[in-house]
C-alpha cells in the first residue's frame, strides 16, 4: 500500500491522472448534494431519481456543458410526452402498452447507437425517463400526468445542477488542447520519419525490379504504434467537438481543426506493408534525403513556435519538397522509383493541407462536413435486444404481479439504453451487470450501519458520497469504468430515499434488491445469450463495405458535394471498428494481416480518385481515356474476381505508358500509369480480402475459413 502511495506522488504522470479523477469525483459528488437538496427542498415525490439523473449525466470528458445538458433536457422531453401518449393510447390494453414501450425502447437503443458522444444521451433519457414516469402510474394511470411532472422535475434538477456544477468548477482553457495538437502533429511527423529512417539501411536491390513490400527495416511493434496513433488523433478529434460547444476559440476552428485531425489520421494510415517502397538507387537516396531533411525541418519549426506561427515556413518546406519529388518522378527510368515518387509526393500534399488546417482559419477543411459510420446491423441488434428485454420484463412484472416490477424495468431500460451507446455492448454487459450486482451489498451495509444514523441533511449526503465514491472513482479505470459506472448509478436505485425517508422497511428493500438483480440477469441473458454478437460476421459485413465503396467510387466517383476526405474518413472509421471486431477472435498475426489490408484499400481509394481526376486532363488521348475507364469499369468484379480488376488495370497502364516509353510521354500519362501499376499492385497484393469468399466470409467451422487471410481464392483471372 505504502509503495503504490509513493509511486502516486512520485510519478508525475500518475499524479496527474488521480488529481483528474479526484477532481471529476469531487464534482460529482457535490452535484449530487445540491441535486438531492433541491429536490427535497421542492418536495418531489422521488428525489433520488435526481441522483440517478446526475450519475448517468455526470461525464469525465470535460466540455460541450451547456450542448450535453440541452441534449439531455430534449431527450427527457420526449420521453415524458411518449410515456403519457402510449399510456393514454393504451390505457385499457396491458400488453399492447407493453409491446409499445418495447418498440420505443428499442428505437431509443438504436438511436443511442447512432448518435456520436454527448448526443447519444438524448436517446439514453428518453427511454430512462419513459420507465421512471410510468412505473408509478402502472397502479393509477389516471395520474400519468402529475407523475410525469413530478418525474421531469427531478430528472431536469439533476440534469441543471450537474451542468452548473461542471461549468463553475471545470476548466476551459483553448490552450491545453492547442498544445495536444500541436504535440500530435510532431508526433504524426516523428511517425513519418521513423519509416523512412528505417528503410535507409535496405540493401541495394535491382531499381528494375518489381514493386516490392515487405517492413524489413520497421520495428516490431509497428502495428501498435500505428493503432496508438489512430486512437489518438480519434481522441482528440472527439475533444474538440466538446470544447467547440462552449470555447470560442475552438468554436470557430473547429471545422479546420477536426478536418486536420482527419488528414493527419490518412497520413498514418498510408503506411501499411502494401505501400510502394523506393529501390536503393543513387537517386532514390538522394529522394529519401531529401524527405528527411524536410521532416527535420518541420520538427526544428515546431520545436519552439506554434503552429499558427510557422505554418507558411512549413508549408513551403514541403512544397519546395514535392516539386522536387515531381521533377524526380519526371526524370525516373525506374517504374519502381515512378510508383514510390508518385505516391510520396500526393503524401507530401497531403502533409502540407493538414497544416494548413491545424494551424489557420478560412483553411480548405472549413467548408467539409465529416459524416459518421452508421452501423446498420449493430445498432438494429441493440434496438432487438433493448425491446426484448423490456417486453420481458414488463410481462414478468404482469404475469406475476411483483411489486417490484417496475424496478426491474427501470434498470433494464437504462442499463440497454445506456450500453448501445458503448462500441461493444455485449462485451460490457457483463461488467454492468456486476457493477449493479455488488451495489446490493453496499446498499445493505449502508442501510445498516448509515442511514440509521443520519439526523439530518449534511449527514445523508456523506453517507451518500461514501456509498457511491468507489463507482465515481472507477469510471476513470480502463477495465473497470463500465463496472463502475453501473454501481454508481444503480447504487441510488438501491437505497430508496424517498420522501419522507424510510429505512426499516427490509421486506421492500430487499424485493427491490432482488428485482435489481434479477434484472441483471436479463441484461447479460439478453446481450450475450439470447442475441449474441457474431464479431466474425460483423468484421465480414465490413470488409464488404470496404469492398463496396471501392466498387462505387471507381464506376461513380465521388458523390456530388462529397469531397475525398469525407469519403476516406467514413472509410477509415470502418477500419478502425473492424479492428475491435478482428481482437474478439483473430490471432495477432492474421488481424495485422486484415487490417493492413483494410489500410490498403484507402490507399486504393486515393488512387482511383486521382486516376478519375487525370483521366480528364487534355494530355489523355481519347483511346488512353476509355482504356482506363474501362479498367475502371471491371471494379463491378472486384469482389468477385480481383485479380481480373487487376489484370485490366496492368493493361490500361501499358496502353497509356509502356515501360519503354516512360520519358517519351507528356507527365499526366506518365502519372495514370503509375496509378494504374500502383493499384494493380495493391490488388494482387489482398484478393482474399476483397474477395466475397475470403476466409473472413465464412464461418469459424468452415475449411475455407482457415486459408491463409489474403491469398487468392482463384488463381486466374479469368
Amino acid at each position: 500500500m505504502l509503495s503504490s502511495l509513493k509511486r502516486i506522488f512520485s510519478d508525475d504522470a500518475q499524479w496527474a491522472a488521480t488529481r483528474t479523477t479526484a477532481a471529476f469525483s469531487a464534482r460529482a459528488l457535490l452535484s449530487v448534494g445540491i441535486a438531492l437538496f433541491l429536490a427535497f427542498s421542492f418536495q418531489l415525490q422521488s428525489p433520488m431519481s435526481s441522483v440517478t439523473t446526475v450519475m448517468i449525466v455526470a461525464n469525465p470528458t470535460v466540455g460541450a456543458l451547456v450542448s450535453k445538458s440541452v441534449w439531455r433536457i430534449i431527450g427527457t422531453i420526449i420521453g415524458a410526452t411518449i410515456s403519457v401518449g402510449l399510456m393514454a393510447v393504451f390505457v385499457q390494453s396491458p400488453v399492447l402498452y407493453f409491446m409499445g414501450l418495447s418498440v420505443v425502447v428499442g428505437l431509443a437503443c438504436m438511436a443511442a447507437t447512432f448518435l456520436r458522444l454527448f448526443r447519444a444521451y438524448a436517446a439514453v433519457l428518453t427511454g430512462y425517463t419513459i420507465v421512471i414516469i410510468s412505473a408509478p402510474a402502472f397502479d393509477n394511470p389516471d395520474g400519468i400526468f402529475l407523475s410525469a411532472m413530478s418525474r421531469l422535475a427531478a430528472v431536469v434538477v439533476g440534469i441543471v445542477t450537474t451542468a452548473a456544477v461542471f461549468m463553475v468548477t471545470s476548466p476551459r482553457r483553448s490552450d491545453t488542447l492547442f498544445i495536444q495538437i500541436h504535440g500530435l502533429f510532431r508526433d504524426t511527423v516523428n511517425y513519418i520519419l521513423a519509416f523512412h529512417q528505417g528503410y535507409s539501411n535496405v540493401p541495394a536491390q535491382n531499381a528494375d525490379a518489381p514493386p516490392g513490400s515487405t517492413f524489413r527495416a520497421l520495428p516490431s511493434t509497428f502495428h501498435d504504434s500505428r493503432a496508438a496513433m489512430l486512437t489518438r488523433i480519434a481522441r482528440l478529434s472527439d475533444a474538440v467537438e466538446y470544447a467547440a460547444a462552449d470555447n470560442y476559440d475552438i468554436s470557430v476552428r473547429q471545422r479546420e481543426i477536426r478536418a486536420g485531425l482527419a488528414r493527419l489520421s490518412g497520413i498514418v494510415a498510408s503506411y501499411h506493408p502494401h505501400t510502394i517502397t523506393p529501390a536503393d538507387t543513387e537517386q532514390d537516396r538522394a529522394v529519401h534525403g531529401e524527405i528527411v531533411a524536410m521532416l527535420h525541418t518541420l520538427l526544428d519549426l515546431t520545436k519552439d513556435q506554434a503552429l499558427e506561427a510557422m505554418w507558411t515556413q512549413g508549408c513551403a518546406r514541403i512544397q519546395h519538397a514535392r516539386a522536387i519529388m515531381i521533377d524526380e518522378a519526371r526524370a525516373t527510368h525506374s517504374p519502381r522509383s515512378l510508383l514510390f515518387l508518385d505516391d510520396i509526393q500526393d503524401l507530401l500534399g497531403q502533409i502540407d493541407t493538414a497544416l494548413q488546417d491545424l494551424s489557420r482559419r478560412g483553411s480548405a477543411g472549413r467548408r467539409l462536413r465529416l459524416q459518421p459510420y452508421l452501423e446498420w446491423p449493430t445498432a438494429l441488434r441493440n434496438a432487438a435486444r433493448g425491446a426484448l428485454i423490456t417486453l420481458l420484463a414488463t410481462l414478468i412484472w404482469y404475469v406475476l404481479h411483483w411489486t417490484a416490477g417496475p424496478t426491474m424495468m427501470l434498470y433494464v431500460v437504462a442499463a440497454a439504453s445506456l450500453l448501445s451507446t458503448l462500441p461493444s455492448a455485449s462485451r460490457a454487459a457483463g461488467m454492468m451487470a456486476a457493477g449493479t450486482a455488488l451495489g446490493i451489498p453496499a446498499g445493505l451495509l449502508c442501510h445498516i450501519f448509515l442511514l440509521p444514523q443520519i439526523d439530518g441533511y449534511p449527514l445523508l449526503w456523506l453517507s451518500l458520497c461514501i456509498m457511491l465514491l468507489p463507482g465515481v472513482w472507477l469510471q476513470f479505470h480502463p477495465k473497470f469504468g463500465v463496472g463502475g459506472f453501473g454501481y454508481g448509478v444503480f447504487s441510488t436505485v438501491m437505497l430508496q430515499v424517498n420522501n419522507p425517508i424510510h429505512y426499516y422497511n427490509d421486506i421492500s428493500l430487499f424485493n427491490g434488491w432482488m428485482a435489481l438483480f434479477m434484472g441483471c440477469i436479463m441484461l447479460v441473458l439478453s446481450f450475450r445469450v439470447i442475441l449474441p454478437p457474431n464479431h466474425r460476421l460483423d468484421a465480414a459485413r465490413l470488409v464488404m463495405s470496404l469492398t463496396r465503396s471501392l466498387h462505387r467510387l471507381a464506376l461513380s466517383g465521388r458523390r456530388q458535394g462529397k469531397e475525398w476526405l469525407v469519403w476516406e474518413n467514413l472509410q477509415l472509421q470502418k477500419v478502425i471498428r473492424l479492428a475491435m471486431r478482428l481482437s474478439f477472435f483473430a490471432r495477432p498475426a492474421s488481424m495485422h494481416e486484415y487490417i493492413d489490408a483494410a489500410l490498403a484499400t484507402l490507399s486504393l481509394g486515393r488512387l482511383i480518385e486521382r486516376i478519375r481526376t487525370i483521366a480528364g486532363s487534355p494530355d489523355i488521348m481519347g483511346a488512353q481515356q476509355a482504356a482506363i475507364y474501362d479498367a475502371l469499369d471491371t471494379f463491378s468484379e472486384l469482389s468477385h474476381n480481383p485479380l481480373l480488376t487487376a489484370a485490366s488495370l496492368r493493361r490500361a497502364a501499358t496502353i497509356l505508358c509502356p515501360p519503354d516509353a516512360l520519358t517519351l510521354r507528356p507527365a499526366a500519362q506518365v502519372e495514370a500509369m503509375a496509378c494504374l501499376e500502383q493499384a494493380a499492385r495493391i490488388i494482387e497484393d489482398i484478393p482474399g480480402f476483397l474477395d466475397q469468399r475470403g476466409p473472413l466470409q465464412w464461418a469459424e467451422d468452415y475449411p475455407a475459413a482457415h486459408r491463409p487471410p489474403l491469398a487468392a481464392v482463384r488463381t486466374e483471372a479469368g
